[in-house]
């Protein structure tokens, strides 16, 4: 008996460098090798959101090494669910596809002060999307 490939999810911002990176760490910090990440923008930034990356040590998830990505139809096709992080971002629309949209506030600018409760409000949804999936988080 085969097991059933592995969900994929892709979480898109503008500028993959904030929302979209912390909800990629963190689904990939709590499901493992259950679910395939993925995160991009449609103008992806120079680098991450350095208060991000801070904010992120915080939770003990690292995401010093990461860059940003641009979206592509491929990554979107390739994908079960998509997420765009409040921000406007027009994916391109496949039938049969999963599109959540979560309105969170942009840390672009911010501090880490200000990072932290939009960090921690994606925990949240981040676990609630597992719980959905029927995926039991690592911690």
């Amino acid at each position: 008996m085969s097991t059933p490939a592995a969900p994929s999810v892709l979480f898109v911002c503008v500028h993959n460098a904030g929302r979209s990176q912390m909800a990629a760490a963190f689904l990939t910090h709590l499901a493992g090798d259950k679910v395939q990440v993925r995160s991009a923008g449609s103008a992806p930034a120079d680098a991450v959101n350095p208060a991000v990356v801070e904010a992120m040590k915080e939770s003990s998830i690292d995401i010093s090494a990461e860059t940003p990505k641009v979206l592509t139809v491929e990554a979107v096709q390739a994908s079960d669910v998509v997420i765009t992080m409040g921000c406007g971002d027009a994916c391109p629309y496949f039938p049969g596809k999963r599109y959540l949209d979560w309105k969170l506030d942009d840390p672009a600018g911010q501090g880490v002060q200000a990072v932290r409760p939009i960090r921690d409000e994606i925990e949240r949804r981040i676990r609630g999307l597992l719980a959905e999936l029927s995926i039991e988080p690592t911690s």
